[in-house]
């Protein structure tokens, strides 16, 4: 009797210790993908905070395999990978490159002034958790959003001195937004549309185009100071680029409700010290591109003011709505009134 209890104790602390192994190897994968190289500020906080903070607060159940620079995924195919869900579980989709399956989010991008840091990523954060038409577009899609990046504000490089923004008019800027191409046509200027690549910077050289109107890390991380080596900034100078990054549905749905909590957590985390680390990665950039001879003049708050007046952007977000209704997107009005309710409270 005592041999048989005796054994069946051994047996018992055996099978616990074989078993531990298999506990502790019990890790989930999840792939993802972004279109950018690892190295710039967004990328960098997404893969040494955000993936680091999902596995520690799962502790270490969930290990993010991250593929970057378009490995799996260029940015406008990013979606439709991460929708699918076999070359990859998560991935950052830029709504500006999807906006017929996101056209609601297209309204960050349609206002000129707007807050920075913490503000901005808290302005981010409550748009996706307070208006129920955003998160819909993404659930359309098959995916969950877990996290926000964001990006810096707008810029204007020029290959000759600008004393002030009004100078931009009757030259010729180019930029990938729609919305800021009424701005620019708004305030004067000649808005032009190219794609980026080697024929941008052939033709600021060869002065059939003036200037870029472009977010300040993009100008300085593409080395568009060497053509354009004057730049107008402001904080304030709004951009609205925002970076969700989604999981796909089906993975989301399987995972373990403590992995669910444990990625919300992390994301809860990890927004807390973008604002910062967005701050002094900026205030880094314009000091090096002073260090090395780029002429940086910071706009004036009545410079900044008068900008926002000029491009009459409510006029151009009227005209947005309308255009959307038509092609049924019928809560574009509603959404836009969310939006700017928001953005009012959050600069006040």
């Amino acid at each position: 009797m005592q041999r048989n209890l005796l054994a069946r104790k051994t047996w018992a602390i055996i099978l616990s210790t074989l078993l531990m192994p298999v506990t502790a190897s019990a890790v989930q994968i999840l792939k993802y993908t972004d279109h950018e190289p690892l190295g710039g500020m967004r990328t960098t906080f997404i893969n040494d905070v955000f993936f680091a903070q999902i596995e520690k607060e799962s502790h270490g159940r969930l290990k993010v395999e991250a593929h970057w620079n378009s490995e799996l995924s260029r940015s406008y195919d990013a979606l439709g990978v991460v929708k699918e869900g076999k070359a990859a579980d998560m991935a950052v989709v830029v709504p500006e490159y999807t906006p017929k399956e996101f056209p609601l989010q297209q309204i960050f991008k349609s206002f000129p002034v707007g807050p920075t840091g913490d503000k901005q990523v808290e302005f981010f954060r409550k748009a996706y958790a307070t208006i129920p038409a955003l998160q819909d577009e993404f659930t359309r899609q098959n995916v969950v959003n877990i996290f926000l990046a964001t990006g810096y504000p707008v810029a204007f490089f020029s290959t000759q001195p600008r004393n002030k923004l009004d100078d931009i008019k009757g030259t010729k800027w180019r930029s990938a937004s729609f919305w800021h191409q009424d701005f620019l046509k708004n305030s004067g200027a000649i808005p032009v549309s190219m794609p980026w690549g080697d024929g941008i910077y052939d033709a600021l050289k060869a002065g059939s185009l003036d200037g870029l109107m472009v977010n300040v890390d993009s100008g300085y991380e593409l080395n568009v100071h060497k053509t354009a080596p004057n730049v107008l900034i402001s904080k304030d100078l709004w951009l609205g680029h925002v970076y969700p990054l989604v999981m796909n549905k089906n993975t989301w749905d399987k995972l373990p409700d403590e992995d669910k909590q444990a990625i919300r957590r992390a994301a809860e985390k990890s927004s807390a010290t973008l604002g910062p680390v967005m701050e002094t990665s900026f205030a880094g950039m314009v000091k090096e591109l002073r260090s090395i001879g780029v002429n940086i003049r910071e706009l004036k708050p009545d410079e900044v003011q008068h900008w926002e007046t000029s491009t009459r952007y409510q006029e151009v977000q009227n005209k947005w709505v309308q255009d959307q209704e038509s092609q049924g997107v019928k809560q574009a009005g509603p959404t836009l009134e969310k939006v700017t309710a928001l953005m009012k409270n959050t600069m006040n």
